[in-house]
């Protein structure tokens, strides 16, 4: 219990003062005027209250990733905390707000747009289709699980209730954003936090504590917590995902000191909904082992309805359906927006001019909303692995993409190069030994990971020469000012 509690503490002590490191190196100007208001379409651009971009940031990045992901991650033990802890601290929440300040200096810019300001085109283009790919197979697996469960509890079959969460899907899209998401969003997000508020009282009550520390590997299958914990617990420890959400935000901010509060916020209270999950995981079913079990009788989705139900009783009956349901549905809706701005992104780069017109957006989702709906067909468990290191190569993307900002901009470019240097060695060993990927022993996929890796810093290295006279440059300047 009392690692659970410290870990708590420490990300909202961290929220209130590495937050505030992180706005100061990358530095406010609320004189600037924001895009909600220099590009203000009734569509995307529009002013929103900050209180409700948080909530709507948070529901967008969260959905079932802080609870479905923390749940796995608890297999492998109290050491899970840590990686939650550091990792949206010092990775994930950075990641955050940078995506969506970069965003709002780019007058509303996708990821991609943003990816190739700062690291060049090729990897703009790259960045581009694994993006898109990213948001279809979101999309797909938070339709695919939400239709299996409302035809378990509703007369309708799957694919009815596919056809109607689709429908739902492109009016949400295409309808502007204070129409739905502005309005109805905030109180979603409000159930997610009291959801998790909930379950955390519910914590003491639990016939088991909560285990205290200890960097054994608990996983009752032995698997190796290096890479696979970073990917397993991607939502409430550092997702590239939200750096494709962000944006949505960027958009509607009415000063640059609310994006502290809205992406910076946002991914701190999705941590803590993430510890709270992991922490019911492992209390609940009195370790790693009898969590395994449970998850083998009814997945992470029974895992949920059960710690509700006997937490809360029919209310947690409610919440569970609610949760498991609406949450990831409201992800996927948000995943093929964000696919519609990027598609806009880039066929106006490749115009060199805006494209205009009230079916722009109608027209702009088909492309993603195909493939989304076939690859809703397709196993759930299997969308879902291949969402993880697509997902967690986006954020390492993202962190370098923040990385040579800063160094552009003479600026500490650590706050950003480190965690990318350590997500860099993630996604490279866990694409060589995981069973999507090629397969590698752990010896071999290590090596070839370590052979990326390095290949990756010596690029690092030449980018600190290269920007060196920048930083030289910025230390006259102030040298004449004093």
């Amino acid at each position: 219990m009392l690692t659970f509690l410290a870990s708590i503490c420490i990300l909202v002590a961290g929220y209130f003062v590495y937050s505030k490191v992180v706005e100061k190196i990358f530095g406010i100007d609320d004189s600037n005027v924001t895009p909600a208001y220099t590009k203000k379409d009734g569509m995307d651009y529009m002013p929103m209250s900050w209180w409700k971009a948080s909530l709507v940031q948070l529901l967008n990045i969260a959905g079932l990733g802080p609870i479905f992901g923390a749940i796995l991650g608890a297999l492998y033990g109290p050491v899970a905390f840590l990686w939650i802890v550091i990792g949206t601290l010092f990775a994930g929440a950075v990641h955050d707000y940078f995506s969506g300040m970069l965003s709002l200096r780019h007058n509303g810019a996708q990821f991609p747009t943003i990816v190739g300001q700062y690291l060049g085109k090729h990897v703009q283009t790259l960045m581009n289709i694994l993006s898109i790919v990213l948001m279809i197979l979101v999309a797909a697996a938070f339709t695919s699980g939400p239709a299996q469960l409302m035809a378990e509890v509703t007369p309708l079959n799957f694919m009815t209730c596919l056809f109607l969460i689709f429908i739902y899907f492109l009016v949400a899209t295409v309808l502007p954003i204070n129409k739905i998401i502005g309005k109805v969003y905030p109180f979603f997000g409000a159930i997610l936090i009291f959801m998790a508020v909930a379950i955390g009282v519910g914590l003491f009550f639990f016939e088991n504590p909560i285990p205290n520390l200890t960097f054994e590997n608990l996983h009752p299958n032995e698997l190796p917590l290096w890479p696979l914990l970073m990917v397993t617990v991607s939502c409430g420890a550092i997702s590239g995902f939200h750096s494709t959400q962000s944006p949505i935000l960027a958009r509607t901010l009415k000063r640059e000191s609310e994006g502290r509060k809205v992406f910076y916020g946002a991914m701190v209270a999705e941590g803590i909904i993430a510890l709270i999950w992991a922490a019911a995981g492992m209390a609940f079913f009195n370790g790693t082992g009898g969590l395994q079990e449970a998850l083998a009788a009814g997945g992470p989705a029974g895992v949920v309805n059960e710690i509700s139900k006997t937490t809360l009783g029919s209310l947690g009956g409610v919440l569970a359906i609610l949760g498991v349901i609406i949450l990831p549905i409201t992800t996927g809706d948000t995943a093929m927006r964000s696919s519609r701005m990027m598609l806009a992104d880039l066929l106006n780069s490749m115009r060199k001019r805006e494209i205009e017109g009230k079916w722009v957006p109608i027209v702009l989702v088909v492309p993603v909303a195909v493939p989304t709906f076939l690859l809703t067909q397709i196993n759930y468990t299997f969308l879902w692995r291949y969402v993880g290191w697509s997902n967690q190569v986006v954020a390492t993307v993202m962190l370098w993409t923040a990385a040579i900002y800063l160094l552009q901009k003479a600026k500490f470019h650590w706050i950003c190069s480190l965690p990318a240097l350590f997500m860099t060695g993630v996604v490279s060993s866990y694409i060589f030994y995981a069973p999507e990927g090629f397969g590698f022993s752990y010896s071999k996929a290590m090596m070839m990971g370590s052979i990326i890796w390095f290949a990756v810093f010596i690029w690092f290295v030449v980018q600190l020469v290269k920007y060196r006279p920048n930083r030289q440059r910025v230390l006259e300047m102030k040298s004449i000012r004093s």
